[in-house]
């Protein structure tokens, strides 16, 4: 492995960090404004504001995480099995794909149903089903992962390999924390919902 990967260089443990600090950040970030309120206070009260303020942060760190990502495969070794051409032409439909699954997920929830809005009590009315919903249930997730693998390729390095692999625990371990509390919260937005009603038919 270590002729493959060079483990010496420190943008290799950059790109390491900030792939693992992203999702952890805006799932604590996330956790806090929800039994806290910590965003939402910060501008005065005003969530959706907050919401905001959380998206334009998550998209600004996720551009560093890819700059030190391509930093760090630019000082790694290349290897003959990944600079074919079939390699290069393996790698356009993976990015294609990855793109249209991320942006075509964040045209259908918005800003806030990508941003994590409902830990701010910005709930969509119903679940998205739509395309790219009727595919894969984390669009933006599988489609990022796919990017990865994409410029890995690409590019023939075994680093990015590497590197996308442990994209695809961290977001794993991203989702096994989010998916059961998104459907926490809307779980408890239908009771109260039902607790109102049967209130108003008495």
């Amino acid at each position: 492995m270590s002729s493959l990967v060079d483990f010496s260089q420190p943008s290799l443990w950059v790109s390491v960090a900030t792939i693992v600090f992203n999702p952890t950040f805006w799932n604590i970030a996330a956790r806090q404004e929800y039994h806290n309120k910590v965003i939402t206070r910060l501008f005065g009260g005003n969530s959706r504001n907050g919401c905001y303020a959380l998206a334009v942060t998550i998209f600004s760190l996720g551009i560093i995480r890819d700059y030190f990502y391509n930093e760090a495969l630019s000082q790694q070794p290349s290897h003959p099995l990944l600079s074919t051409q079939l390699s290069k032409l393996s790698a356009l439909p993976l990015f294609l794909t990855g793109n249209i699954l991320v942006l075509t997920s964040m045209y259908a929830l918005g800003v806030t149903g990508t941003y994590l809005g409902d830990y701010f009590g910005i709930l969509m009315d119903t679940p998205v089903t739509s395309f790219p919903f009727n595919v894969t249930d984390a669009p933006m997730y599988h489609g990022s992962t796919l990017s990865f693998l994409a410029t890995a390729l690409w590019r023939g390095k075994p680093a990015g390999v590497l590197l996308t692999g442990l994209v695809t625990i961290m977001y794993a371990i991203a989702r096994r924390f989010e998916d059961p509390f998104t459907t926490m919260i809307y779980k408890k937005r239908e009771k109260e919902k039902e607790r109102r009603e049967g209130k108003k038919g008495n």
